[in-house]
């Protein structure tokens, strides 16, 4: 009797271990980011215009991506003005920013600092080229200078 006692105690609390165990791979896999995640942030980390777009459409409707679990936080420009000279350089470095975190939360940070860094100029440029000549030429070298301080010390 005790032997059928301990095998059905001991039955019965690997059943709910088990079903402790499900609920829990359950809720986790519920709480994970979509598969896409990474090609996702890729795509809103590219150097071209449409990235830009797409990742600046869906900065402003942040809700609508809660489930990737994107860290969208920002301190724009960080140290450095954000308008520098009043050129508009803060959604610039939002995007820079979002880049920065969430590789660095997916832990591939190194693998795609370069290709960030590279966006982050390409963005900057696309700024200036709303201006014409001396006033361009100056916020050329401003980016210049921009990118070259997030290449350096980023």
């Amino acid at each position: 009797m005790h032997r059928r006692l301990a095998t059905g105690l001991t039955t019965g609390l690997t059943a709910a271990a088990l079903a402790v165990t499900t609920v829990v791979a359950t809720a986790a896999t519920a709480d994970a980011a979509p598969s896409d995640k990474a090609q996702v942030l890729a795509s809103w980390t590219r150097t071209s215009a449409s990235s830009y777009n797409s990742w600046t459409a869906a900065r402003a409707n942040q809700s609508a991506w809660s489930a990737y679990g994107f860290d969208w936080t920002t301190d724009y420009c960080s140290s450095s003005p954000d308008n520098p000279f009043g050129f508009p350089f803060s959604t610039s470095c939002a995007r820079h920013d979002f880049g920065y975190r969430n590789y660095k939360d997916a832990g591939t940070f190194s693998a795609n600092k370069s290709r960030v860094d590279s966006a982050f100029y390409e963005d900057l440029k696309r700024v200036c080229a709303r201006y014409g000549g001396a006033t361009k030429a100056a916020c050329n070298s401003t980016a210049w200078t921009y990118y070259q301080a997030v290449k350096v010390f980023g």
